[in-house]
């Protein structure tokens, strides 16, 4: 599965008074069809995608599917399959913040209403890079609740994955044969010198946590001390452990040229930059949790050169290429995302207005070099790969094929029609 996104990011920052909504800066409400428009330009299939949270849920039990409907209805119609990004980094308003409890109840409510309003939508990401999302708001204190603890870190990641975890079950009683695609990022840290080895080795171990308990994998030992000194009940840990959801996931992992860290002997971590690369990391998530592995983001800027982008790209390609002719059951590739970026370079800790040049187009929507390399890599590539494997096959309902089944083209329902087959069409990912 070849794809692209076009991000919904909305972490708030300056206490919460001020909302980084990335597909304000990056134009897309005003040009969304003609972001459409070039995903089909690009002869992509898949797109990441989904609706505002913060404009679209009101409150409990209320959402404004007014921008929904227009862009989903549109893409319905032209056959693109997305990946439904529910929540990116951020939360409404109303809501607060990752430290709110409620949270995970109140959000698998709103993964429920839009599997219903949008019954066709096969394929998720519930709660994007999960991980990420908890360290950021809770351990770096740069976005939401701004705070910097590990109790905090604990308290964001459990309400996190738990809410990802019930948005699945909400999705899959009015979808069962929805898809979810964890998009995490696969991190690594490396010791600058003996007496770091063990601050690196803890760090290693928390970045699977995220992961575990999402797939209901007992963490390791000294993890579990980690989380109940941090606040974590029995209970609760119980209840991640209990779960029997792995079988309808995807492990969707992220790689950019910062997943890579060098860590000191008093737990300072800097930039490593790629040293083993995504070919490396994907082994060790892959050994791990033993899923069909999806390539859900990565992407580098076009640099002076004009040509660095380019040069990333076939480089991680080369990486997928090397991973499935190894045996890993690789399944798609994304470059993230379509447009340039706005204060990417800051991860959105400041309100710069500064267009990073990351995007298969830049914001004036002109296709960059790397959108040139993206399409042609996808024409040569689309039908070699699905001769090279006739087992690796996922059932993905195109959107038209659900329509068709329905006999509602087109049309919006509260609920899947009644009696109503969905159709399955088994879809090589590798070569779409």
């Amino acid at each position: 599965m070849f794809a692209t996104g076009i991000e919904n990011s909305c972490p708030t920052i300056d206490g919460g008074r001020t909302r980084r909504d990335e597909m304000d800066a990056c134009g897309h409400y005003a040009r969304w069809k003609q972001d459409f428009d070039c995903v089909q330009e690009l002869g992509l299939w898949f797109l990441r995608y989904g609706p505002p949270i913060h404009r679209t849920w009101l409150g409990p039990g209320r959402c404004d599917w007014s921008f929904a409907d227009l862009a989903f209805n549109d893409l319905a119609a032209r056959d693109i399959v997305p990946i439904v990004d529910l929540c990116h980094f951020g939360v409404p308003d109303w809501l607060g913040n990752f430290q709110n409890p409620d949270f995970p109840e109140l959000f698998a409510g709103y993964a429920s209403a839009f599997a219903r309003r949008f019954p066709w939508v096969q394929l998720y990401t519930p709660v994007n890079e999960m991980f990420i999302c908890a360290l950021f708001s809770a351990a770096y204190g740069w976005w939401n609740e701004q705070l910097r603890s590990d109790r905090a870190f604990v308290t964001a990641l459990k309400h996190v994955v738990k809410a990802n975890v019930l948005a699945m079950r909400a999705i899959l009683d009015v979808r069962p044969d929805a898809l979810f695609i964890q998009s995490e990022s696969s991190e690594y840290f490396h010791a600058d010198n003996p007496r770091a080895i063990g601050p690196a080795e803890v760090l290693n171990a928390r970045r699977f946590l995220s992961l575990d308990l999402n797939y209901g994998r007992r963490v390791d030992s000294q993890m579990y001390e980690y989380l109940l000194d941090n606040g974590m009940t029995r209970e609760e840990y119980h209840f991640f452990i209990g779960q029997a959801l792995k079988h309808h996931c995807i492990m969707g992992n992220d790689y950019y040229v910062t997943n890579e860290h060098r860590v000191w002997e008093d737990g300072r971590t800097a930039a490593a930059g790629e040293v083993f690369g995504y070919d490396e990391l994907t082994r060790q998530y892959y050994d791990r949790y033993r899923l069909p592995v999806m390539h859900t983001e990565t992407n580098l800027a076009q640099g002076a050169k004009g040509d660095e982008a380019v040069y990333w790209l076939w480089k991680e390609w080369a990486n997928v290429l090397r991973l499935r002719n190894d045996g890993v059951p690789i399944l798609g590739f994304t470059w993230y995302s379509l447009t340039d970026q706005v204060d990417w370079d800051t991860a959105l800790r400041e309100v710069n207005g500064r267009a990073n040049p990351l995007g298969l187009y830049d914001l004036d929507r002109k296709i960059r070099p790397v959108g040139q390399a993206y399409q042609k890599l996808i024409a040569d590539w689309r039908e070699v790969l699905p001769t090279q494997s006739v087992c690796l096959r996922v059932p993905v309902v195109r959107p038209r094929h659900y329509a068709q089944a329905c006999g509602a083209a087109g049309e919006h329902a509260d609920a899947p029609a009644a009696g109503a087959r969905t159709p399955t069409e088994p879809h090589n990912l590798q070569g779409g």
